[in-house]
């Protein structure tokens, strides 16, 4: 099957499954994939029953993959400290790593989650079901050091999707301060024609100085790097280095305080003419 093609049908427990890849049925993955259908294969169960859930779910956690359920659920959690999350919609993320998420419809944050190398396990709970109903499904993360558990309990299971995943990619960070350092360390002219950069990191009372140096005529400055746009705060920190070095040095030194970033506020602009302070605008990386 062309790994891009979709294909749905009913599962043996009656809820739709949608996969990507070979077609493995949810009783399929309780007996084992081969390595070949492990890299491949996605599995999600749309509405389906807890049985059926939980038998996704436990198959997941044996091959270690990323699941995902969407439902609506409660969330208990009991170790430094005692919370409930009432009922509600909510997306859980469950890692192979022991990491586990659970997410609402706001925010980049988790509202509750658990950190990489707790342990996963999925059961049903009949007493927790109402007169009727069938058993509940529930998921559960536990880590020993210290001691926190993590109950998600599921009044409905609108989705569970497992995921063989590999990503031996790690992230590379650019546009950092280290490489707007780095630029003009390279080539000192990007901040004024004449400047000598004479130290990285120089220690102060009130921090380090990311670049300290001379001018054309001699004077001492201090450069403040940053790697976005900034407000009155850099500027108010920028000030407290000039300050710190004007008592260590001799009365009569002359200092001039530099702030390199890509921009800054209209506010910061204020500030730095009310002070002496100086703006050069510059990006991390070259762009050009």
């Amino acid at each position: 099957m062309n790994l891009l093609s979709r294909s749905s049908r009913s599962s043996s427990t009656g809820s739709p499954v949608s996969r990507v890849g070979p077609l493995i049925r949810p009783h399929d993955l309780s007996r084992g994939v081969t390595s070949s259908e492990q890299e491949t294969h996605v599995v999600t169960l749309q509405d389906p029953t807890p049985e059926a859930a939980r038998e996704a779910i436990d198959a997941g956690f044996d091959r270690e993959a990323l699941v995902t359920v969407f439902g609506r659920c409660t969330v208990d959690y009991d170790g430094r400290a005692t919370s409930r999350l009432e009922a509600g919609d909510r997306h859980v993320m469950f890692k192979p790593d022991g990491a586990a998420l659970v997410h609402t419809d706001e925010g980049q944050q988790p509202v509750n989650w658990q950190p990489p190398g707790c342990d996963h396990e999925v059961f049903l709970d009949a007493e927790m079901a109402g007169d009727g109903d069938e058993s509940t499904l529930c998921m559960r993360s536990r880590r020993s050091t210290p001691e926190e558990r993590l109950l998600i309990t599921f009044d409905r299971v609108r989705q569970v999707s497992t995921f063989a995943v590999t990503d031996p990619s790690e992230l590379a960070l650019t546009g950092t301060e280290a490489d707007l350092k780095a630029r003009i360390l390279d080539e000192p002219a990007l901040l004024e024609s004449g400047f000598t950069p004479l130290a990285t990191e120089r220690e102060t009372p009130a921090g380090a100085v990311d670049i300290y140096g001379e001018d054309t005529d001699g004077r001492t400055v201090v450069v403040e790097l940053k790697r976005r746009r900034v407000g009155p705060d850099a500027v108010g920190q920028l000030r407290r280095y000039v300050d710190a070095l004007e008592r260590d040095l001799h009365a009569d030194a002359a200092i001039r305080g530099i702030l390199v970033a890509p921009s800054v506020t209209d506010r910061a602009k204020r500030l730095l003419e009310r002070d002496g302070l100086e703006f050069v605008a510059l990006e991390p990386t070259d762009e050009s």
